[in-house]
This record gives C-alpha cells, sequence and structure tokens, in this order.
C-alpha cells in the first residue's frame, strides 16, 4: 500500500536558531528537538546523555510501599517467594530479572510461566494451586494480573499472599490482591505511564534496594533484561524506557548474561553492535518462539542460568523452536490471506476479523500484525478449539485496540492489553456477532484517512546538509523506537547516478545526487520500484532515514529509502 507522505510542521525559524545556538548543535537536529518538544539546552543534554539519575522514585507508584514491604518480610523469614510471568518477552525477561535479583538477595525464589495452551493468558487458577503446593507463601506477579479478579480470590482462600505487577488496562474491578503497581490504575500518581511489564517489576526491584539500603549496581545489573523486554514490547522510547533501554544495550554489546550471550550466539547476531532492532526482529522472536510453541519457561532457565554450557544448549532449542515458528506462521498466513480473498473485500472494510480452528494459539498475534503491514486494518485472529475461540488483536496507529475491544465485551468471555495489542476469549457462536460489532465500532472510530500508513517527514534538506556534525547528532537520538521513531527527511530533484540493482532479497541500491554532492542509496524490501528509478533522464523526490554503514571494516553515510517518487 502506498503510505502518505506527511511534513512536520515547523516551528518559528527564531526558537530552532535560539536552540541550535544556545546547544551548540546542527540547525538540522535543533529543528527535530524541538518539533519532538525539546526545547532546551538542559533537555537536549538529558535526551543525549540518558542516565540512571533520571529514573523516577519507585515509591510514586500506587501500593509500591505495601509490595515492597511483603517481600522484604518473606526475603527475611527465608520464605518461598513464587515470580508468576507472562508467556512473552516482556514477561520472560520481567520473571528472570526479579528472579534474578531476590536470588541474588539471598531469596527462595520460584519462577512460574503458565502453559499457553493449557492455562491461556494471565494468573490461572492451576498455577496458583501448584504453587501453593510447592510451599509458596507469596506470589508476585509480572506482566500480567491487573483482570485477575477471581484468581486473587482463589489465592486469598489458599492462604497466599498476592502482589500484582502489571502494565496492562485495568479493567472496571481491581482484584483482591495485597499490592496492585500497575502505572495505568486509576489513582495513581506515578509520572511516567507507559512502562513495559519488565519495567514496572524493575521499579518493585529499586524499591526493594532502596529499602535495603542498597547500591544502584545491585538492580542496574539486570538492565540487559530490561532494556530486552522494553524493546520487545514495543513500548514508547521516551522517558524511563529510553533511559532503561539506552543502558541495556550498552550492557547487552558489551557485558551480556551467560544465557543472552548464547542466545545472541546461536542466532548469528553481530556481538556488540547491537540495537533495537536486532532486538525485536533477531532475539525476541527465539524467546518468545518456545513460549508459543512449549513450555515457555525454558526460555527464563536460559536467560536466568550462569552456566555457559547449559545456556547453548537451550539457545540452540530455542533456535529449532524459532525455526518451527516460521513454517507455523507461513502456513497460517497463507490461510488468512486465502480466506479474506475468499470471503471479503479488505479495503471496503475498516477491519479484518478471521476465525478458523486449528490455528496455532502461539502465532496469530505475529499473522495480525503481517495482515496489517498488508491491508492496514485493525485485525484480530481467533483460533477455536472445544468452542472456544482465543484470540489476538493488533492495532493501526491512531486507533485504540483496547478501548474497541472493550465496546464489544458483552460477547466476550475475557479480554486484556493496551492500545496497541490485545488478547481475547470467546465463545465460538458469538464470533459472527462479535466481527459486526467491531466492524461497527472500528467504522465510527476509524476516519478514511487513517486507513493508510503515513511516513512522518521531520524536514525537507539537500544533501549538500548531511554533515559529518549532522550524522555525528543522528546517531545519538537512539535508541530508535516509537515515539523517537529514526528521523526521516525529504529531499527533491534528486538524480540517479548509477544503474539501479535489486541486491541480497529484493533490496533497491543506487546512489543519488544532488548538486555535486551524492550518497549510496537503499531501499530495503524495495525492488518493485525499480521501475520507477530506471529512467536517468528523470529526477526523483525520496523520503529517507540517514544512517552510517560499516561493510569491511568501512564506514560511509548511506540514504536508507522509506519511499519515493
Amino acid at each position: 500500500m502506498q503510505p502518505k507522505w506527511e511534513l512536520v510542521e515547523s516551528r518559528p525559524h527564531e526558537e530552532i536558531e535560539r536552540l541550535s545556538r544556545e546547544s551548540r548543535i546542527p540547525y538540522t537536529i535543533a529543528r527535530i528537538l524541538i518539533n519532538r518538544g525539546i526545547e532546551t539546552p538542559e533537555q537536549v543534554e538529558r535526551f543525549f546523555n540518558p542516565s540512571n539519575t533520571h529514573l523516577h522514585d519507585p515509591f510514586l507508584m500506587r501500593d509500591m510501599e505495601p509490595a515492597v514491604e511483603r517481600i522484604v518480610k518473606a526475603l527475611g523469614r527465608r520464605e518461598r517467594i513464587a515470580i508468576y510471568g507472562d508467556y512473552d518477552v516482556d514477561g520472560i525477561t520481567a520473571a528472570s530479572m526479579l528472579y534474578l535479583f531476590l536470588k541474588d538477595l539471598g531469596g527462595d525464589v520460584v519462577p512460574y510461566i503458565p502453559n499457553r495452551q493449557n492455562e491461556g493468558y494471565g494468573i490461572s487458577e492451576t498455577g496458583i494451586l501448584e504453587l501453593g503446593k510447592g510451599g509458596a507463601g507469596l506470589i508476585v506477579s509480572v506482566d500480567c494480573g491487573i483482570t485477575s479478579i477471581a484468581e486473587a480470590r482463589i489465592a486469598r482462600a489458599h492462604g497466599i499472599d498476592l502482589i500484582i505487577s502489571d502494565h496492562h488496562e485495568p479493567g472496571d474491578l481491581l482484584p483482591e490482591a495485597l499490592a496492585l503497581c500497575d502505572p495505568k490504575r486509576e489513582g495513581c500518581e506515578y509520572p511516567f505511564k507507559e512502562l513495559s511489564g519488565v519495567g514496572v517489576a524493575y521499579k518493585i526491584a529499586q524499591g526493594i534496594a532502596q529499602r535495603l539500603n542498597l547500591e544502584a549496581e545491585y538492580t542496574e545489573k539486570y538492565m540487559d533484561l530490561v532494556a530486552l523486554g522494553s524493546a520487545a514490547d514495543i513500548v514508547p522510547l521516551v522517558d524511563e524506557n529510553r533511559v532503561f533501554v539506552k543502558l541495556g544495550l550498552e550492557k547487552i554489546n558489551n557485558q551480556p548474561e551467560v544465557g543472552l550471550a548464547s542466545l545472541i550466539e546461536t542466532a548469528g547476531i553481530k556481538a556488540g553492535k547491537i540495537e533495537v532492532g536486532d532486538i525485536v526482529f533477531g532475539i525476541a522472536p527465539r524467546i518468545n518462539a518456545v513460549g508459543r510453541l512449549g513450555s515457555a519457561l525454558r526460555a527464563v532457565k536460559l536467560l536466568t542460568t550462569r552456566d555457559r554450557s547449559f545456556s547453548r544448549e537451550v539457545a540452540g532449542v530455542l533456535e529449532e523452536e524459532n525455526r518451527r515458528r516460521k513454517d507455523i506462521d507461513n502456513t497460517t498466513l497463507e490461510e488468512a490471506l486465502a480466506e479474506i480473498e475468499r470471503t471479503m473485500d479488505p479495503f471496503d472494510a475498516r477491519s479484518i476479523v478471521l476465525s478458523r480452528e486449528g490455528w496455532h494459539p502461539g502465532v496469530i498475534g505475529i499473522v495480525a500484525s503481517r495482515l496489517i503491514e498488508r491491508y492496514y486494518r485493525p485485525t484480530v485472529m481467533i483460533t477455536i478449539e472445544n468452542g472456544q475461540g482465543k484470540g489476538s488483536a493488533r492495532a493501526i496507529a491512531k486507533f485504540d485496540i483496547y478501548q474497541a475491544l472493550k465496546a464489544c465485551s458483552d460477547l466476550l468471555l475475557q479480554f486484556g492489553g493496551h492500545k496497541y495489542a490485545a488478547g481475547l476469549t470467546i465463545a465460538a457462536e458469538n464470533i459472527p456477532a462479535f466481527k459486526e460489532r467491531f466492524e461497527q465500532v472500528c467504522r465510527e472510530i476509524i476516519p478514511e484517512e487513517d486507513l493508510v500508513p503515513k511516513i512522518k517527514i521531520e524536514s525537507e534538506i539537500s544533501l549538500d546538509e548531511i554533515t559529518g556534525e549532522v550524522v555525528g547528532s543522528l546517531k545519538r537520538f537512539a535508541p530508535f523506537g516509537p515515539k523517537n521513531n529514526r528521523p526521516n527527511f525529504f529531499s527533491r530533484g534528486l538524480e540517479v547516478l548509477d544503474v539501479p540493482r535489486i541486491v541480497g532479497s529484493n533490496h533497491l541500491k543506487f546512489r543519488a545526487g544532488q548538486g555535486g554532492v551524492s550518497f549510496d542509496a537503499i531501499g530495503f524490501n524495495l525492488g518493485q520500484y525499480l521501475g520507477r528509478v530506471n529512467n536517468g533522464s528523470r529526477t526523483i523526490e525520496m523520503v529517507y532515514a540517514v544512517e552510517e554503514n560499516e561493510y569491511n571494516g568501512r564506514k560511509s553515510v548511506q540514504l536508507r529509502i522509506k519511499d519515493l517518487r
């Protein structure tokens, strides 16, 4: 689908000039920063140099006090503490991080991850009873639990204290737990609401460290896991998330834990230069795969081991599971595309809802995301078993999938998540009515113009403005992710200086020039654009990001093509 180009409206020249002068940065960089709400030299310094001193006081989060008090008491009594995580990367890293932190403090700790197919999402009765039989007097949930009303009552009935830490949207009722740490809950004055599940778990670790008068190093050594979970969960990379991912990437690149190092090696990712994209597309799918196709506890064991030979063995298992997951992905995608072609015109609809018996519940979320890439419609994939459907929902920009499901809640048995992604359970006979209602909700909420993907352009520039100083400053915008994307630029009147060609797997490559200045340009998966640039007599307009490319030890500036005409 051809994206729409949107140039960000610029602030007055005088404001940009002032920030450029006061912060001693290029005008082009000052314009981008001001457009992103960074308007003073102090804010520029904070943005370019994220530090653990920028983290908020954990005790600003509602219920942090009783949560910390109860965990410290359990540590002092050598009481068994169970860490109950979710089976995605965020939940797995949250469980691993808190497990290691409490274990290193001498705690009697056990991790628990529910089986995706048998127990489903969130805290389960099965899990509570199993942990109770194993002697746990305290369960701390991470990345789940905020909608576990009945399960909280079961824990209480069995004499088990429950602390819930989560980052998903709460429902109208809250579980009756000893403590509920979720920055999104009503009445919580925590200043940053967009933490991941592992981010909330890290705040609990920080609170415990403060209460025990420990140095910051006690928590910072787990920052690689916090970065891994935060990046994989696609949370906005601003405020505390930016600090977590920036500092965590430094640890991943310089001193990763044994298990993570084995995973990086097995995946064939170049150690020492790992970025957010490597986590999202390389590391995270391998961790997710074991939870999608079997027991996610294997990933926890990998991330918490300090035995190198064991870590390599488990990393090999994850690699194999990931290959199997890819095969299932592709088959499911083909079936979904065939069903769309047979039953609907997706571009005439506002949403896509597909259901079928036999689809693997572990891959339907991935397939929903791939359908959005193709059709750009909110998408729900549902797999049916024994008269009940389990679904994964994914959103497009400017659309809150959680609120849309809430408007259909009378047709659902259960649902939960946040604005970008959610899960649901539904009786099979309600799926046709849900499909109709969901489409109606989407028609009421989504204007037609929002059904076209947009490329946000920070600035129109000429190629001679891409100086070494600008390139150096752009690198300091990393880590890149939601709400802090790599800046896109627009240039017109570009000449194609050589014969355009396809390299690798459908990547377009040529040299772009303007006024005597030229750079290599590459468009990943844009081979279909070859015809647009094959006529040397025409000039082109191009949207691109500026990046540094390293090949055979040689660094050069490269333009990564986002779109052209």
